[in-house]
């Protein structure tokens, strides 16, 4: 019977002194380096379990010394050896082999090699970029924020829900939607007897669930068949949308800054080696610039005034790609960088938007021409979270449904303001580029598994 293997996340846990009692241990995983220094060889074997590598040594007198050097990188293999602690070098410890075993040999056309490959190269090789430093700790800390996402609202009450994947509406109106059918030809009366599409957010379904318990979210993958080939963009991704019942805007917000604060602090104590290798290989920046976030005061800001903030930066002399700055419009990520690198020099909630910009289902303001919608801008990315309190009035909603004509088929969303309604606020934030913002990575493509944008469909 083969003895268990120790993991490497298990042996890092250890004590060194209580390490260095062990006779021998076995462990597994994947060769990452294998350097044979004549006299010596060094293994760099990694399991998985961490982010971390375990050095497997291998002596010239051992009598496997030239099959274990010629272990390709990649190759899956088992060691049984000592455990011997290194307090001078890099590593704690290291394990000195005394049998060797090769359990998966690699073939000679393995895409991956010790050099440098490029991003764009490994999402050719998607089911083996994984297996790399940066996939490693990207994927790392996806399930971690993953982690997080629920952890905090679970620890706050609040019921987790499962919207449906297919739906017969396209929530905010965009019209960008991918088509659910057996029969191309008719895909109106094929199986549902409707057309339906893959959801493009969860927001309407789980609304009706905060009318019942309060406070509820969804997480889960959203589609949009937009083809905008750029890096924050992808045709499937995952979206956070929480709903709170009897909550204002300002309810909303202060929700917003505790859950971005919760996830980054999360992220930086249950990953550390990950975060420090991004902020030495992808982004020098960024554990500085998520340090200052966690430590700022989020400010707010009318929307007004911000346009008001553009104008006199285009006016002093500041050059935009987009310098016509109007009241009415929909702001670029320049702008919202600006406003929060330049003036306010941290995160802002930028609120009270145009009501012609935003979707149906945001409360129309006193003023007749605003929402109730904000964004979260941050700095180094812009909008990161966009959220609203919803419009409760049932006159007013359907009003609105009415004109832009999108009542047919969501009268139960209507009818939930004449069923007990109430005052309620929701966000969403896109898990996807809340991963790129905390590690760094610049395109979405390459904080997704299997990443689906329009004409790529490998796997």
């Amino acid at each position: 019977m083969q003895k268990k293997a120790i993991s490497v996340k298990q042996l890092y846990a250890m004590p060194i002194d209580e390490l260095a009692k062990l006779e021998k241990v076995t462990v597994q995983g994947w060769i990452r380096t294998n350097r044979n220094s004549g006299n010596v060889g060094f293994i760099h074997l990694h399991d998985g379990t961490c982010f971390k590598n375990i050095q497997v040594v291998y002596s010239a007198n051992s009598p496997f010394f030239a099959e274990v050097s010629k272990y390709p990188f990649g190759a899956a293999v088992r060691f049984e050896g000592k455990p011997v602690a290194t307090p001078n070098l890099p590593q704690p410890f290291e394990i000195q082999a005394t049998s060797a075993e090769l359990l998966g040999d690699v073939a000679p056309d393995y895409p991956l090699q010790k050099k440098k490959t490029s991003f764009e190269f490994l999402r050719e090789e998607a089911y083996l970029r994984p297996r790399t430093n940066t996939f490693d700790a990207v994927f790392r800390v996806r399930s971690v924020l993953a982690m997080a996402v629920h952890s905090f609202f679970q620890e706050r009450g609040f019921v987790y829900v499962h919207t449906p994947e297919i739906t017969g509406n396209d929530a905010e109106g965009a019209g960008s939607v991918f088509t659910v059918t057996t029969d191309a030809k008719d895909p109106i009366n094929d199986f549902y007897g409707r057309r339906a599409s893959l959801t493009v957010s969860g927001q309407l379904h789980v609304e009706a669930f905060a009318m019942a318990f309060k406070d509820v979210y969804t997480f889960g993958p959203t589609f949009r068949a937009e083809k905008s080939n750029t890096t924050r963009h992808a045709s499937e991704f995952w979206m956070i949308e929480p709903e709170l019942a009897f909550a204002d805007l300002d309810d909303d917000m202060e929700c917003i800054e505790s859950c971005i604060k919760y996830c980054i602090k999360y992220v930086l104590e249950h990953c550390p080696d990950e975060m420090d290798f991004f902020n030495k290989w992808i982004d020098k920046g960024v554990l500085d610039k998520l340090h200052k976030v966690l430590n700022a005061d989020f400010r707010k800001m009318e929307y007004t005034e911000g346009i008001a903030l553009l104008q006199k930066a285009v006016a002093d002399g500041h050059k935009f790609a987009n310098s016509k700055i109007e009241w009415g419009m929909d702001l670029q990520s320049e702008h919202e960088r600006y406003l929060t690198e330049e003036v306010v020099g941290g995160p802002v909630f930028l609120y009270n938007y145009p009501k012609e910009i935003k979707a149906f289902y945001m409360k129309e303001n006193d003023d007749g021409k605003t929402v109730a919608a904000v964004d979260l801008l941050v700095p180094g990315e812009g909008e990161i979270v966009g959220g609203s309190q919803r419009e409760e009035r049932y006159d007013v909603l359907k009003a609105k449904m009415d004109k832009i004509g999108n009542t047919n088929g969501l009268e139960w969303y209507l009818n939930l303001r004449k069923y007990g309604g109430c005052i309620h606020s929701g966000f969403g934030i896109g898990f996807d580029r809340l991963l790129m913002y905390i590690t760094g990575m610049a395109n979405i493509r390459d904080t997704e598994p299997y990443p689906r944008t329009s004409n790529a469909l490998k796997y």
